[in-house]
């Protein structure tokens, strides 16, 4: 890939329920020189309640969240713009994948854009965190780490700032910690010039089906209570290494080579299921192709000074080397796994609350119609007297719900007075709300202020207690306005 966006966002929660409000991004070539950059930030869109503690990390005031340039509806069209105008990119941050990918899949999905524009072909993606790993499993010298409470290496960007001597005051804003984020992975880079190029190849789920075909023996890092530890894995029988279950189609299984497979292959699946639970280390691991993970040689795992011993040098390579041929050609072997897997997803899936889901919380239940996505463009485009027109044009009636509540916060008047009630009445239902909820509530808000407001005082911060009650003014004028709806 000759483009690479380093990105980063601030939010005003680390939920679904949360918005962008700023992001930070720099374009760089493959040699990782620059070559663009973006850095924005937008309101809080109407009608949702931010978490204080959020605010405080990311540094946003109340004068920030509300009376931005870009209200929430023109900051994700300016974000959408400038990803679009960047591809065909490579998308890159630190633990991105784990959190900025999904930050922008619900708000884009919210927003009534294509949710998926970071790592839909021919976009790619890969995260940070994940190379940095894998270089310092080949090379511990690769970074100055900190350490944990735990007393273990910290990849926490933070941490590798500081420990690197790169300068943190701006720290928590987007265009800060995407420019960190490119700064470390060019240290990496240079210390790991021979393997660079195939840290990337895993940055679309075809490139890690070829490397899971080709591969014989290889190494995956994995964090085991805090620290990491290289594997050595093989692929399963490559008609049935996938989950079966719809929900995991991204997971692939590779097996660990420290075990002796040929026990394994001809029991019942409840006898494997049996085995399978009680063993440690776990016999079987799971790849998820869609977050980028990182492929190492098998050398790595070799090589590496395990506390208790290597168990794989003790064994021979050669002996490594029959039982991956026997567990890439035992199909009722793989069958087998696939079916305990499935059927443990399936068990939790029925263990889950059969409550009606919101419709924020069903991007992963359904796609969107190709028909609406096509008219995504012509309903942004159009003036907000069109966009409420158009709503009856969407077949997803998620989508129009989206739309509606996008006309409540950029143009109210627009509405028919009684479809702005029933929005109105239906944003006070949920952040009124006297129970625990999978969102922030305006009594969340408040119990969240008080525990921070005690913390500061042990600590005697007055400047966070200001800003702390600043933050309580602004919960309860949010309370006013929705407690009459």
């Amino acid at each position: 890939m000759d483009k690479i966006v380093i990105y980063d966002y601030e939010t005003t929660n680390s939920t679904i329920w949360g918005s962008i409000i700023e992001v930070g991004a720099v374009v760089v070539d493959k040699n990782l020189k620059e070559i663009g950059k973006l850095n924005i930030r937008g309101r809080m869109p109407e009608g949702e309640v931010p978490s204080a503690k959020a605010l405080l990390v990311n540094s946003t005031s109340i004068d920030l969240l509300t009376k931005g340039n870009y209200s929430h509806y023109d900051f994700l069209g300016a974000l959408e713009n400038f990803f679009s105008k960047a591809g065909p990119c490579m998308f890159l941050g630190w633990n991105n994948t784990n959190f900025d990918r999904f930050m922008t899949h619900y708000n884009f999905f919210k927003g009534n854009r294509y949710p998926y524009i970071t790592h839909s072909s021919p976009n790619s993606e890969h995260d940070g965190i994940h190379i940095a790993r894998a270089s310092q499993i080949i090379n511990p010298e690769t970074l100055k780490t900190g350490l944990t409470d735990k007393g273990n290496p910290s990849f926490a960007l933070e941490s590798l700032a500081t420990a690197q001597g790169f300068d943190t005051s701006q720290q928590h804003t987007g265009f800060h910690d995407a420019f960190t984020s490119l700064l470390i992975l060019r240290i990496v880079k240079n210390k790991h010039k021979e393997n660079w190029e195939k840290f990337l190849i895993s940055s679309t789920k075809s490139g890690c089906e070829t490397l899971l075909k080709r591969e014989e023996i290889f190494s995956i890092n994995e964090i085991i209570t805090g620290r990491d530890y290289p594997y050595l894995v093989c692929n399963m029988h490559p008609n049935h290494n996938s989950h079966l279950f719809y929900k995991k189609s991204n997971d692939r299984f590779v097996f660990d080579l420290r075990n002796d497979p040929e026990p394994l292959l001809n029991l019942s699946i409840d006898e494997l299921k049996s085995i399978l639970d009680k063993t440690k280390p776990k016999i079987i691991r799971v790849m998820k192709i869609n977050k980028a993970p990182v492929f190492l040689d098998k050398q790595c795992a070799l090589e590496y000074k395990y506390p208790k011993g290597n168990p794989y040098t003790k064994l021979g390579l050669e002996t490594l080397q029959k039982r991956a041929k026997m567990v890439r050609d035992s199909e009722k072997f793989s069958q087998n796994i696939q079916t305990i897997y499935r059927e443990k997803e399936e068990q939790n899936e029925q263990s889950k609350s059969q409550e009606d889901k919101l419709p924020e919380e069903t991007l992963y239940d359904k796609f969107i119609p190709n028909k609406d996505t096509a008219l995504f463009k012509t309903w942004h485009s159009s003036s907000w007297e069109d966009k409420l027109r158009l709503l009856d044009k969407f077949q997803d009636k998620r989508c129009s719900w989206f739309g509606q509540k996008i006309i409540y916060q950029e143009a109210p008047h627009i509405l028919p007075p009684d479809l702005y009630k029933n929005i109105k009445s239906e944003i006070a239902r949920r952040i009124l709300s006297k129970n625990k909820e999978k969102w922030q509530t305006i009594g969340m808000a408040y119990t969240e202020i008080d525990t921070l407001r005690d913390q500061a005082s042990n600590r005697d911060d007055q400047d966070e207690l200001k800003k702390l009650d600043e933050i309580n003014e602004f919960i309860m004028s949010i309370e006013k306005k929705y407690e009459i709806a």
